[in-house]
């Protein structure tokens, strides 16, 4: 069997992130982990900067999908300290996810209750599909970028910083200094946005425009805005450093508590890739590319490991919870992983 230490939730991580002025950069971190005394195993512990709040909706995105199970205060707790997180800070995180529309209280018990919104269960679907098909095919190239252009008076710093968060956020990434583009032809939403932040700004001016570059590899084109170096040092860190969890998954010596926690550090890494990665064509991208290894890597251990992190799940949450066997599940993908399914318990409902 492997064990782990109970981690703290200021371990490192490796994976990509997007910087918020300009171009993509990927940083790499020093991958802390706990040391295994079996098997040499080096399991990852908990995900890099992740809070209580956004581990809290990463767990219920994947182990949760249903409005009617109602989830006592005390379970979240229990599932949060499996990550190292204090009863006070589980209990924050509730309030902000309540905040959010993410979740909401039933009824006026004392303890509270918590159920999942459809909103919430809307969402989760949708981002567990994009991770869970992120990189199966090459992307559907048809040379289009969206390219926006703005200008803001010297005394609109706030408005400027206002833009190119938003344009971070709709996946663009800085060509030049007020000149950012992103592959696609979808321009809709980011030009709705940008009539919002700067249309009452006096003296701001933006374009949205549909380009094709006539050199789109070289120096001077569109993939030379992406630190694509980077993010494939971050693809190969990724790889080794799950490589020895994925290999003890395949032993079959990996426990349920490691599993629980190994499982959703890949996934918090591999949901930063899918995040970011532009997913460029193969004729912009250096060569070997390893996003292929990554995915496999991320899928085998994702995979391998769900049923027993739902046991763990279910284990920690059923003194609090007793129809945590009920509701708790996992999503997978293992053999179609165009159509990733929620896999149901032994009780489980749809």
């Amino acid at each position: 069997m492997v064990d782990i230490d109970r981690p703290t939730l200021g371990s490192a991580c490796a994976g990509g992130s997007v910087s918020g002025t300009g171009r993509t950069v990927v940083r790499q971190s020093d991958g802390v982990t706990a040391e295994q005394p079996v098997h040499d195993v080096r399991t990852p512990r908990a995900p890099l900067g992740s809070s209580p709040q956004h581990l809290l909706a990463t767990l219920l995105g994947e182990y949760l999908d249903s409005t009617d199970a109602d989830l006592p205060s005390a379970a979240v707790v229990a599932m949060l300290r499996e990550f190292g997180v204090t009863e006070p800070s589980a209990r924050a995180a509730l309030s902000r996810l309540v905040k959010r529309g993410l979740i909401a209280t039933r009824g006026d018990t004392r303890p509270p209750v918590y159920h999942l919104t459809p909103a919430a269960i809307a969402r989760h679907r949708s981002r567990m599909r994009h991770f869970l098909t992120f990189g199966a095919q090459p992307p559907h190239w048809t040379g289009d970028w969206v390219l926006v252009s703005f200008s803001v008076p010297g005394s609109g710093r706030a408005s400027r910083h206002a833009v190119r968060r938003a344009l971070t956020a709709h996946g663009f990434v800085g060509l030049y200094d007020s000149v950012w583009i992103r592959p696609g032809v979808d321009a809709a939403p980011v030009r709705a946005d940008l009539s919002a932040l700067l249309h009452p700004v006096a003296g701001a001016r933006w374009s949205v425009l549909h380009v094709r570059f006539d050199e789109e590899a070289g120096p001077h084109g569109p993939a030379a805005a992406y630190d694509l170096s980077g993010l494939a040092a971050g693809y190969a860190a990724f790889v080794a450093r799950f490589a020895p969890v994925r290999a003890a998954a395949r032993r079959g010596t990996v426990d349920p508590a490691t599993a629980l926690v190994a499982r959703t550090s890949a996934m918090d890494s591999w949901r930063r890739f899918a995040d970011t990665d532009p997913d460029l064509p193969a004729h912009l991208l250096p060569q070997p590319w390893p996003r292929g290894r990554a995915r496999e890597t991320f899928l085998d251990v994702h995979s391998r490991l769900g049923v027993l992190a739902r046991t763990r799940l279910v284990e920690v949450t059923a003194p609090h919870w007793p129809d945590a066997a009920r509701w708790i599940t996992h999503f997978d993908a293992p053999d179609d992983p165009a159509r990733p399914e929620p896999e149901r318990g032994p009780r489980g409902t749809g």
